[in-house]
This record gives structure tokens, C-alpha cells and sequence, in this order.
């Protein structure tokens, strides 16, 4: 197994080394001697697991979250002469051979970082106690949140809350229950919360943990719990008491007017966001490269189709390839008036030998980015929300109907801001547009579905809803396949570790 070194160089630049190590790499020792010595150094420290979250984690947790849904195509566009790179996942073949992700989706590395930093923070004398309470409370809250996405991923996994600081030899260590796991989470969301305390405040523009997004990850925790480990309407309250929370001690916060606001570049840090990964042009790029480039297609694909039925061509500055390719019927989900529609994603159509253009698709269109001084195509430097005023919303409606409370006002604030001008409560508040009497979770899973998509939450969604809706809304065939398997790599590396159940007979002997 590889060592994973951290300088005291590389932590004052926000950055860490990287290897394709397992869930318990050490971190060197060596530094101690010159780190820790005052608040400075505490402070990269934290911005550097920031930043490990944006560069090197969120691609993998947008694809934990997301690409196993109904939003992909099992197969390749058919449109363009893309392969789809991510096969195994969107069409739900995953297999030890082929696991999708491998090492955990890399999540222990930081993980390890975050180990590190709560231990060294409990035992500093040189921060002061209102920073120290705002450093524990961002690493509780963040060591939760990359656990949350390992237990909704694998269930059981290893737990791990102290450091590996030194090169111990024998790292095999067996996964926790996923009782267990789910109970450390809900403490460490505990510690963070009374960390915080009653600071509520934002900093970095919102791309730094705060107390909100700890509650927004405990409302998320505890519907998790609710409806998938006997949590019952108990649990379903406690998620609603977290989102009041938010609301009562955070005044400025709600949503953009028009929902295109949210995403572009020059609203960075709106009134909607409570925590976002920040870019910016002359940044790491997080959906440049492997990620949003991934869901456009090259520039002269587009110059051989059209942009409407009326046989409009295409004025995009786009230039990537379909690797991620649209499910063709993703499309047609919203109707014309929900301005979440044109939005979100980009129809392409074809020309007939009749002279009639045909949809034959579309490709992401959420995040568009800006265009650089002097480049020919777009650069995709925006903020990647992971919480948001509209998910609060729709999270407090999920809450409500497990309480036996009302969801309508949630539930009509989404949609008046989708429908803007062309919103009518009389035919399109809760219970009075079509599909309302199909039940409430179905409701909240299809304004879910046009409001996040892209944001990595759609199979997540499914997941804690249960399996007869990951059933029938994704390409899985196999109801024992919901969690994901672990590779043959990690299983040799930790001996400890079992594959994970439903994946068995799949091993080679």
C-alpha cells in the first residue's frame, strides 16, 4: 500500500498528496514538530479538507448520488458517436469486477484529514474557544456528511474516528454494523451542532461548512433513519424540528426569484445557497475535465442538429462529449410552463427528409458556466450547490407528511417559483395539478426530480423512498443490488472486510 504524505507546504496551500490508498493510509507524523503551532496553520488546514472535498470527492459523490437513476441512459445517447463511459453504473450492472467505484469512492482520505484535525483540535491550547468551537463544528459536520454518503453507498463500512498517524503495519480492520455507523453519524451531527452553538454565520461565500448545513445534513440523516431503520414519525420530527431551525436563526436566506438565478456565475453565493463548492475561472475547475464536460457534446456535433422543432440551430459555445448520456425521456418530465425545464436540460432535434425536425434527445444545461477572455468555448467554473433554500423546502414537506402535518405551503413554493408568470394556485397548488393523488411521496420525488437534477441527490432520493421506487424508476433488475460492491483491490488490502451482501455469487474464487 502507498504512503500518503502530508507537508506542512501542501497544508498551507490548501492542497493535500493523493494516492489510490485504502480506508486507514497514515498521514505522517513527521510534520507534527512544525504544525499545530498556531491559528493560521489550524485554518489552511480546514480549507484544505475543503478543498479536498471539491477537487478530488464531489465527482465521486455526484455519481453515488445520481447516475444509477432514471436521469441516464443505460446504453449510449444514440444521437451522438459517444460511448457511455459510465456504463456499469447508469445501466445498473455493478459487479465485483466491474464496481463502478473502487476504494470507497476514495472518501476515507479525507476522512482521515478530518481524524486528524478534531484530534489536534481537542488537544490545542493556541486557538482561541470561539474558533476552536467553529473548526470542531465544520469537522463533525463534515466527518458525518462523508459517512452519511458511505452508509447510503456500501451500509456497513469501517469506522474510523482517530487518525493513522504512523505506518502501524496491519490496517485490516472489519466494517461497523450499519447501525452503528448510522448512530456515530447522528453523534457526530450532535458534537457539531453543540460545537456551533448559537453561530450561525457564513463564511467563503457559503463554500464553508456551517451550522445550517449540519442541520440540513441532519434533516437529511434522520429521514434516512425514518424510513429506512425503523426511525417511524420520531425520527420524521426531529429532521422537521432541524429545517425549523434553519429558518428561525437564518433571516436571509430563501429563494431566487427566477431558478436560473441560482446557478449562474455571476450569483455565486445567493440568498438560496447554505453550502456550495465554490470555482471560479482562474480556479480548480470542478466541472471542467472528468465531470460537466462529461454531459455536453463537442461543438461540431451540435453544428449537425437543432435546437428546437422550428429547426433553430445551436448558438452554444459548448465543447465536451456524452460519456454521461440523458435518458431521451428525461426531457419531457416537466411540462412547457415550469421554467426548471429549459433550465436544466437542452433538446436536440434532427432534420427529417420531410423537412420536420424530430427530438432525438438532450444534454445537461443547469450549469453554464462563463467564457473566458480570449477562449473560444465555455469554461465550466460554477458553484456546485449541495444544500439549498429549495431542498430545506422540500426535505420540511417529506418531514411534514411523515408527521401527519400539512406539506402544501413547501410544496407550492417550489412550484410558484417554477411556473413564475404562468403559476395558477388554482390549478396547480398541491392537490390540484395532475399526478397530485398519485401520493405524496410520489410528489415530492417527481418536484424532487426537476428541481435537483444534476445535483447529484436523484438516486439517494429513491434509496430512502425504498426499493419499490428504485425499482421502478432506474434500470436496476436485482433488488439485492441497491448498495453498491466493494472491488477485489480493497478486499485484498483489508482482509478483514466481506463483500457486500447480494454481490457474492459475483466474486471470482
Amino acid at each position: 500500500m502507498k504512503n500518503k504524505i502530508l507537508s506542512l507546504a501542501i497544508i498551507a496551500s490548501s492542497m493535500f498528496s493523493m494516492t489510490g490508498c485504502l480506508d486507514m493510509t497514515p498521514v505522517s507524523s513527521i510534520t507534527d514538530e512544525n504544525m499545530w503551532t498556531n491559528e493560521g496553520q489550524f485554518n489552511s488546514f480546514v480549507y484544505g479538507v475543503h478543498s479536498m472535498l471539491r477537487d478530488k470527492d464531489a465527482h465521486n459523490m455526484f455519481i453515488l448520488g445520481e447516475l444509477r437513476s432514471d436521469i441516464y441512459s443505460p446504453e449510449s445517447s444514440g444521437w451522438t458517436t459517444e460511448s457511455n463511459k459510465v456504463q456499469e453504473i447508469t445501466a445498473n450492472i455493478l459487479s465485483e469486477q466491474r464496481p463502478g467505484l473502487s476504494n470507497y469512492a476514495n472518501l476515507y482520505v479525507n476522512i482521515n484529514q478530518i481524524n486528524l484535525f478534531i484530534k489536534k483540535a481537542n488537544e490545542t491550547s493556541v486557538l482561541k474557544p470561539e474558533d476552536k468551537a467553529y473548526y470542531l463544528g465544520t469537522m463533525y459536520g463534515m466527518r458525518a456528511f462523508y459517512y452519511f454518503h458511505l452508509l447510503r453507498s456500501w451500509g456497513s463500512v469501517v469506522w474510523q474516528a482517530e487518525p493513522s498517524t504512523s505506518f502501524e503495519g496491519n490496517l485490516a480492520k472489519e466494517a461497523t454494523p450499519e447501525t452503528e455507523i448510522m448512530s456515530n453519524i447522528k453523534n457526530d451531527i450532535k458534537l457539531s451542532e453543540e460545537s456551533f452553538a448559537n453561530d450561525y454565520s457564513f463564511r467563503s461565500d457559503r463554500s464553508f461548512w456551517s451550522k445550517s448545513a449540519t442541520l440540513m445534513l441532519k434533516a437529511e440523516v434522520y429521514l434516512w433513519s425514518s424510513r429506512q431503520m425503523n426511525g417511524a414519525s420520531s425520527d420524521a420530527q426531529v429532521a422537521l424540528d432541524a429545517l425549523k431551525d434553519i429558518q428561525a436563526n437564518v433571516s436571509d436566506l430563501g429563494l431566487e426569484k427566477n431558478f436560473t438565478d441560482v446557478f449562474a456565475y455571476d450569483n455565486k453565493a445567493n440568498n438560496e445557497i447554505i453550502f456550495s463548492l465554490h470555482n471560479d475561472i482562474v480556479e480548480s475547475q470542478l466541472f471542467n475535465g472528468s465531470w460537466r464536460n462529461n454531459m455536453v457534446p463537442q461543438q461540431n456535433t451540435l453544428k449537425t442538429f437543432y435546437a428546437s422543432a422550428n429547426g433553430d440551430a445551436f448558438d452554444l459555445n459548448f465543447n465536451g462529449n456524452i460519456y454521461y448520456p440523458m435518458n431521451i425521456d428525461i426531457y419531457n418530465i416537466y411540462d412547457d410552463n415550469d421554467t426548471r425545464k429549459e433550465g436544466t436540460l437542452k433538446p436536440v432535434y434532427e432534420e427529417q427528409t420531410d423537412g420536420s425536425y424530430t427530438y432525438k434527445g438532450c444534454f445537461a444545461y443547469k450549469y453554464t458556466g462563463t467564457t473566458k477572455q480570449g477562449d473560444s468555448y465555455r469554461t465550466f467554473a460554477d458553484d456546485y450547490p449541495i444544500y439549498r433554500y429549495a431542498d430545506l423546502l422540500l426535505l420540511m414537506a417529506e418531514a411534514k407528511s411523515l408527521t401527519s402535518a400539512d406539506p402544501s405551503a413547501e410544496i407550492n413554493a417550489i412550484r410558484e417559483r417554477a411556473y413564475g408568470s404562468a403559476y395558477d394556485e388554482k390549478t396547480m397548488a398541491y392537490g390540484k395539478m395532475e399526478g397530485d393523488n398519485d401520493g405524496i411521496d410520489e410528489v415530492i420525488l417527481r418536484e424532487r426530480l426537476k428541481e435537483f437534477m444534476f445535483e447529484g441527490k436523484r438516486w439517494y432520493d429513491l434509496r430512502r423512498l425504498g426499493k419499490d421506487f428504485v425499482m421502478k424508476y432506474s434500470s436496476l433488475e436485482n433488488e439485492d443490488h441497491l448498495l453498491w460492491p466493494l472491488d477485489k483491490s480493497t478486499m485484498t488490502d483489508n482482509p478483514a472486510l466481506e463483500q457486500t451482501p447480494g454481490y457474492e455469487s459475483t466474486s471470482e474464487n
